[in-house]
């Protein structure tokens, strides 16, 4: 019996699905160092972290309308 070929589709669904999955867990995972009692930061951290976000999601939703620019950056608090 021959294995079914996964159409792009397919592979799409899987693969998105799954990465979809991954970055809710991590996001949530992050608000666990919202506990004042075992962390310390501030207004800033706190506003850099979410810019850094929000700023890779707009990336993102580029990528999708568009051709990718490149200009992903690392992150960093300090």
């Amino acid at each position: 019996m021959a294995a079914k070929t996964e159409t792009k589709r397919e592979k799409f669904v899987r693969m998105a699905e799954t990465r979809t999955i991954k970055i809710i867990s991590m996001v949530r995972l992050l608000g666990n160092c919202s506990n004042r009692l075992a962390y310390e930061y501030s207004e800033k951290d706190v506003n850099k972290i979410f810019n850094a976000i929000e700023s890779a999601v707009a990336d993102a939703k580029k990528r999708f309308k568009s051709a990718p620019t490149g200009n992903s950056q690392i992150f960093s608090l300090e």
